[in-house]
């Protein structure tokens, strides 16, 4: 058969079966679209979070000194834990798979400029601490670096609402602010970024400046906080367990006491969205589908009807030669072109949500997008309910014995 005399074939079956076809069609496109929007949401939702994941940073580790819980070697437990510079300088040294940044924290320093007064939250640190803490300067501006803190310069990089709440919409790079009455001159402000969670405060509203600067400063001697970063995500574990030896023997303390050092591991919360996801993606994925099996069943419905209506012209085709394999490749066709029918139309109206989907929710569900893992998804599944839908008619028609057709036609 010709792909013309297919095509007509086809239409004129059509044309006797409108509303039951497009009942299937509509059962197809619901069932497609279903599929296409609930696995894109669901992969938006997903990078959403992630992003908002890595507004604190991406698999760090934060550290608190606290106090012993454990009696160590004729030392008492309730004993505080002091981390200096030296500390951290031997944490580098002794573990090379991680990177490590101490943290001044102090949120009493007042701000000046002109009018405006503020006591923000400073952070103290290196220049690695921007890179670990996804902290990224906006054009025309910097972070600290390691001169900075070389020669303890007075500079200060700002939050961005920080920026907006002491200059307005005026450039802050270049100009000076006061902080305790001492002249600092702003070298970048960070660009704006989704941020989840924190420790001590958003990173928008924060002020940073060279650890050695506030050290000098303030005669601090101790970090507040210290900072970690293993090479891979597999490594955290063990560089973990390495920082409670090494500060143990530092410290005197017992390097099982888990207390003496509090840590947060934000790499656990990785792993726990990462399952989450995955089961949530293979959910939204299932409820499509078994919406798109209904329209399936109503195309395999529909192709019974057709071949009872066709039984004297697949009788005809048998009787003069023609294949049983040929018989079900041409029901088949026709039922896959019925199902790829539906899905074309099920794209368009899912493109059409996604064009037309609010901006202003990219914030709190992010925005849904036609991806490949949705198209291929989408399609592997059309595909698979199609051919399935069509055999079945298919191998009734293909199987019917030219006689037998002939008489019952």
């Amino acid at each position: 058969m010709t792909s013309l005399a297919f095509i007509r074939q086809m239409l004129q079956d059509v044309r006797h079966q409108k509303m039951r076809t497009l009942l299937t069609l509509f059962g197809i496109t619901w069932g497609t679209v279903s599929v296409s929007l609930l696995v894109s949401f669901g992969e938006a939702l997903e990078k959403r979070i992630r992003k908002n994941q890595a507004g604190l940073g991406d698999g760090i580790v934060i550290a608190w000194p606290a106090r012993t819980s454990i009696p160590w070697q004729g030392l008492g437990k309730g004993r505080p834990i002091k981390v200096n510079e030296e500390d951290i300088d031997a944490l580098r040294r002794e573990i090379p798979n991680a990177v490590f940044s101490g943290e001044y924290s102090e949120s009493t320093k007042a701000f000046r400029r002109e009018r405006v007064r503020l006591t923000p939250e400073i952070s103290a640190n290196n220049p690695v601490f921007a890179v670990m803490r996804n902290i990224i300067p906006a054009a025309g501006g910097r972070y600290v670096n390691d001169l900075d803190v070389d020669r303890r310069r007075r500079v200060v990089f700002l939050g961005d609402k920080l920026k907006t709440d002491l200059f307005g919409e005026q450039d802050a790079v270049g100009k000076t602010v006061m902080i305790d009455n001492i002249p600092f001159l702003v070298i970048g402000v960070m660009e704006a970024k989704a941020q989840d969670s924190s420790y001590s405060g958003r990173d928008k509203d924060k002020a940073f400046i060279p650890g050695a600067t506030f050290q000098g400063l303030f005669s601090e001697r101790y970090v507040s906080n210290f900072v970690f970063q293993a090479k891979t995500m597999a490594d955290v574990p063990a560089v973990t367990r390495q920082v409670y030896e090494v500060l143990a023997r530092r410290k005197n303390f017992d390097p099982a006491d888990k207390e003496a050092i509090g840590m947060w591991d934000t790499t656990e919360g990785e792993k726990f969205f990462r399952t989450f996801f995955g089961v949530f993606r293979a959910f939204l994925a299932i409820i499509g589908s078994f919406t798109l099996m209904v329209g399936g069943i109503g195309v395999s419905n529909i192709m019974y009807v057709v071949v009872e209506e066709r039984t004297r012209e697949i009788g005809v085709k048998l009787a003069v030669g023609a294949k049983p394999g040929f018989i079900l490749r041409q029901f088949l066709a026709e039922t896959l072109t019925l199902t790829a029918v539906g899905g074309l139309i099920g794209f368009a109206i899912t493109l059409g949500v996604m064009a037309v989907f609010p901006a202003s929710l990219d914030e709190y569900v992010g925005t849904p997008e036609a991806s490949p893992v949705v198209l291929l998804t989408t399609t592997l599944l059309l595909g698979l309910i199609g051919g399935v839908a069509g055999y079945f008619p298919a191998r009734r028609a293909s199987l019917l014995d030219p006689v037998v057709a002939l008489k019952l036609s």
